[in-house]
């Protein structure tokens, strides 16, 4: 348990209106300080399999480390990551050994592999990892920013210039990754380490909503609705399955009160020059 005020938090999952089953994993805990959302892909049930062990190992492996009261902010000199970063990169490589594993020894989940992405608050920090195309979004004032960058055939069309972002509205290739979590023996993620600022607002998505729903659409239901994040995506789910619902449906939102970040932290000193 923390001793500091939580996170304010928000998760939804949906089968869509096309899937029999929903083949997303979802956990956020506000209090650890910790959200993780998969998308699954293979035949049968493997791609429930496949999510299920990937938000299993990573937040059972993070757990007791963020409640340990071990310095999370203090930086490795070899890898730059701070402590928590280096966790949350160990923990998806659990994650995708575990997945890859399974796929070995059962026949009937062979091929099977997930996406991943995952946010770990700590401190006045916030580490992000990924790998694939579930992403991780943040709304600061009326900035509303894509903070992952796809691992997808759709996505390197766009860097190369072969398509622009608006052609890719209309691509017949946007289920296509180019890197997933137990499809090889090791896939290495992205990890990214931001500030927190009072009031920012994190959204974690599967595709399934990016697919269907515009992100300044997005943006304009999280900013509508900043202190009811479970009508925000509650919302953001009717409104992807309004537009067709193709793919099941994950989100997790997570706010920062200000009482959140550390009573020494650089928000309040700063706060309390505004007020003084």
């Amino acid at each position: 348990m923390t001793d500091h005020a939580h996170l304010d938090v928000a998760s939804l999952s949906h089968p869509g209106m096309v899937r029999s089953h929903n083949e997303d994993s979802v956990f956020v805990d506000p209090d650890a300080g910790i959200a993780v959302l998969a998308d699954g892909m293979g035949g049968y049930n493997a791609g429930e399999v496949a999510s299920g062990i990937a938000v299993s190992v990573v937040s059972n492996g993070m757990l007791p480390e963020l409640s340990s009261g071990r310095e999370l902010s203090k930086v490795d000199a070899q890898s730059g990551l701070s402590h928590a970063a280096l966790l949350l990169q160990q923990q998806i490589a659990a994650a995708n050994k575990g997945i890859y594993d399974a796929a070995q020894a059962r026949p009937e989940c062979a091929g099977m592999g997930t996406t991943i992405v995952a946010a770990v608050f700590f401190a006045n920090r916030v580490s992000i990892g990924h790998i694939g195309d579930s992403r991780c979004y943040r709304l600061r004032g009326e900035k509303f920013e894509q903070l992952t960058h796809d691992h997808s055939l759709l996505q390197e069309q766009i860097d190369s210039g072969q398509i622009t972002a608006e052609q890719a509205k209309y691509s017949l290739n946007k289920n296509l990754v180019t890197r997933a979590l137990g499809i090889e023996a090791i896939v290495p993620a992205d990890i990214a380490e931001y500030r927190i600022e009072p009031n920012d607002i994190y959204l974690l998505c599967s595709d399934g909503l990016t697919d269907m729903v515009d992100p300044d659409v997005v943006q304009n239901v999280v900013d509508g609705r900043r202190t009811e994040l479970a009508q925000a995506a509650a919302e953001l789910v009717d409104l992807a399955n309004q537009n067709g619902g193709r793919d099941n449906i994950s989100i997790v939102l997570v706010r920062v009160p200000p009482e959140y970040l550390p009573s020494s932290g650089w928000a309040q000193r700063f706060l309390a020059r505004r007020k003084g």
